[in-house]
């Protein structure tokens, strides 16, 4: 398959945000509350800190090119890719992993939301504004064709998310992210008509609502200094363990999918796209199946759509390892959208603890066979459509 001539979209990467993105743009007399970094004290390497809550190191989430297998994770930024945290260099990536354009979510702010909503509605605003202006001021900014920004929202306030996702879209932002496990925060569970504000202002907008696979993690996971020594410190139980971990994380995306297809939400919004980020793609086809099998076995009204139904109608799905399941996506040509997760541990970046090959090399053997007019829908129409570009 000749890859030169594609186009092809990345609809999901992340930014590692840069040590002084909201001490340089939030009130200085905020400086000790607002996220910044800081020397650990246990670990003795630089950790992020909202508050009085102190969490990963800063180069936790750049796997991308590193020497050694999870969970030995990047420490300092020194120790990342630089395309984890510099546009510039992201865009030098792009162009080594065959990508014209790409997806941009946050880490920090995405994974730890709940960090910020604790910071009082206030500061949490300016907090969720900043990030929001930097990655459309200083990443977006490098190659606005290239790059495609998605707004978070301060989800602990409905007006204030409504207000922020219009100043966002006017700005250039080309959709919002969104999250599944509301109830982890006390809140209504994400299908709940108590969102319907949101949701009606991203139809009426055309933008997508995108629900990543994290949101926020449980007192199992804190992600502390006494955490990661543990995993360190036991090897390889800690690899097995995470290996079983990521897998199974991975397939939890189908019952977003379920709650998301059976609540109703897509009745009532009809034209709303939503995007299920990190769903893969093999296991969703069974999903779907079993669920118009079991709507209909256990008597729910088939008057209306089927969930499989709403699913192809307004519903998208990320894939980027598999292989072995790809000639099934004749069946929802039109509903997924090619990854690279970069740079997290489980991306389509290759270092020497990764199994992974180069993006053009992936596709190149992994969609070899496959129809052109398919091929080119995942790899780039469809999130061309999705996002607006």
């Amino acid at each position: 398959m000749d890859t030169t001539a594609r186009s092809v979209i990345d609809a999901d990467s992340h930014v590692l945000e840069p040590a002084d993105l909201w001490t340089s743009r939030v009130p200085s007399k905020y400086a000790e509350s607002v996220p910044h970094v800081a020397v650990e004290p246990t670990s003795g390497h630089r950790h992020w800190r909202v508050g009085d809550a102190w969490l990963w190191p800063v180069g936790f989430w750049a796997q991308a090119g590193w020497k050694d297998y999870p969970p030995l994770q990047p420490w300092e930024y020194e120790d990342a890719e630089r395309g984890s945290y510099d546009p510039k260099a992201r865009l030098a990536k792009l162009d080594e992993y065959g990508i014209e354009a790409q997806v941009l979510y946050p880490n920090l702010i995405g994974f730890q939301a709940p960090r910020f909503e604790a910071l009082g509605p206030e500061l949490a605003l300016l907090c969720t504004a900043a990030y929001n202006d930097y990655l459309l001021e200083e990443w977006a900014a490098a190659d606005r064709k290239r790059f495609v920004p998605i707004a978070m929202l301060p989800f602990w306030d409905l007006e204030a998310s409504v207000k922020e996702m219009q100043r966002c879209v006017e700005l250039g932002h080309k959709g919002i992210l969104f999250a599944n496990k509301f109830e982890r925060v006390d809140l209504p569970n994400f299908c709940d008509p108590y969102w319907d504000p949101v949701y009606a202002a991203a139809q009426e907008m055309d933008i997508p609502v995108n629900f990543h696979i994290g949101f926020t993690l449980d007192s199992a996971h804190k992600p502390d200094a006494s955490v990661l020594a543990s995993r360190r410190d036991n090897l390889a139980e800690a690899r097995k363990a995470k290996s079983l971990e990521s897998a199974s994380l991975l397939m939890g995306q189908c019952d977003t999918l379920g709650k998301l297809l059976t609540s109703g939400l897509c009745r009532r919004f009809p034209r709303l796209k939503l995007v299920s980020v990190e769903t893969g793609f093999g296991q969703v086809p069974f999903y779907l199946e079993a669920l118009d099998w079991h709507w209909k076995a256990h008597g729910n009204p088939v008057d209306d759509l089927l969930p499989s139904e709403y699913f192809t109608r307004q519903c998208y799905g990320t894939l980027w390892f598999e292989r072995t399941t790809l000639a099934l996506l004749e069946q929802y040509p039109d509903n997924f959208m090619f990854s690279t997760d970069y740079p997290h541990p489980t991306s389509l970046s290759p270092g020497p603890a990764s199994p992974a090959e180069l993006p053009k090399d992936h596709i190149e053997h992994g969609y070899a066979g496959l129809d052109p007019t398919l091929v080119d829908k995942v790899l780039s129409r469809n999130a061309k459509a999705v996002y607006g570009l």
